[in-house]
């Protein structure tokens, strides 16, 4: 016979060991028979036409095994899963990020130039007198955030975010001793993402051909000048506008008055500390991804500063005139047109401050 090796209902007796095992090998039970593919004819069948005395027979189809239900369900509860996630995937009602563009920030700044003799006082107190900075607010606690509500697009959460991280930037960027005096930049630079980063970087070694290190934040030359009064006096706010869907834009517009002396001059000598000025508007932008990651994105940058001198190159420190020094001719630095990499062209204007704190110290 040929086939299965095994007898189809398995071994006789049921289990290993049952039955005879002396004549387990020769002795077949019914269902082995059954299931031979070659069968015997009979003795009528063999005294008829047959001259063999066996016939091969077709196998009989294989029964099929019932599938467990446990498995129909398993198999039912993965597709359904597959489905799921499928439809999910095509349908989230959560949008992904947009990425914003993080090109360097447009900048432009514009020096005051004063008609005479920079002013002067003995400290920061004489020097700010009679001057609106006389009332401005001192350092971070004189940065005021506005209430923040729900735009359009972007929530009441979001928006605070979004306004408490300008407010850092611009501490950061303009009202810290470190910053301004050139000793880190790390404040500044952990508040940016990463292209920003590189630009950054690349301003601060001199080798940015879109941006200047004060386009990012506001220092001086301590080789030429240092603050008299590490508390800056700043005014101005912030306002919040969506520009699109996925956009959020504040602006910080704000006025900083710093007390500034020549470098190695100590306290007490007369007449030796200058009021410095600021006008500094930031744009600042932020999508959902800078929003998750607290990053800032400067968009653009605006300075009007003084008193100053135009023929004097303020992009990578700001220049100013300290007592008693007046504006050199000519009034501004030449500028090659035919140039690519010949430095941005310097904005002049007249510095014409409300208030001449030498005349306010005449009245007192």
């Amino acid at each position: 016979m040929a086939g299965r090796t095994d007898p189809p209902e398995g071994i006789p007796g049921g289990t290993p060991g049952a039955g005879d095992e002396e004549y387990q090998s020769t002795v077949f039970d019914e269902s082995f028979v059954r299931a031979a593919r070659l069968q015997e004819f009979s003795a009528q069948e063999r005294l008829e036409d047959h001259t063999t005395a066996v016939r091969r027979r077709d196998p009989e189809p294989a029964e099929g095994r019932a599938v467990p239900r446990q498995g129909i369900a398993l198999a039912l509860i993965i597709l359904l899963a597959f489905a799921a996630a499928i439809y999910l995937g095509n349908n989230n009602p959560y949008d992904a990020p947009v990425r914003l563009n993080s090109d360097p920030p447009a900048a432009d700044t514009v020096v005051l130039v004063p008609e005479g003799d920079v002013p002067g006082g003995a400290d920061a107190e004489a020097a700010f007198a009679g001057t609106p900075a006389a009332g401005y607010g001192i350092g971070a606690g004189g940065v005021h955030l506005p209430d923040p509500r729900a735009t359009d697009h972007f929530s009441r959460e979001q928006v605070l975010t979004a306004l408490t991280l300008a407010k850092e930037y611009v501490v950061a960027s303009a009202l810290t001793p470190e910053v301004l005096g050139g000793d880190t930049v790390t404040p500044v630079r952990e508040l940016l993402g990463a292209e920003q980063q590189r630009q950054f970087d690349s301003a601060m070694r001199g080798h940015g051909l879109q941006s200047v290190p004060t386009d990012w934040l506001v220092r001086f030359d301590p080789a030429e000048v240092a603050l008299a009064d590490g508390q800056v006096r700043v005014d101005g706010g912030f306002t919040f506008v969506e520009t699109n869907d996925d956009t959020l834009q504040v602006t910080a517009r704000h006025v900083l008055a710093y007390a500034l002396r020549a470098a190695g001059t100590g306290d007490g000598a007369p007449a030796t500390v200058a009021a410095f000025t600021v006008q500094r508007q930031l744009r600042l932008q932020f999508g959902r991804e800078e929003l998750r990651d607290r990053n800032v994105l400067v968009r653009e940058v605006e300075l009007i500063v003084g008193p100053s001198d135009c023929a004097r190159d303020p992009s990578d420190a700001l220049r100013p005139l300290l007592p008693g020094e007046r504006a050199e001719a000519p009034a501004a630095a030449p500028v090659d047109p035919f140039a690519l990499d010949g430095g941005r062209a310097v904005l002049c204007g007249a510095y014409a401050p409300l208030s001449d704190p030498r005349e306010s110290a005449r009245t007192h």
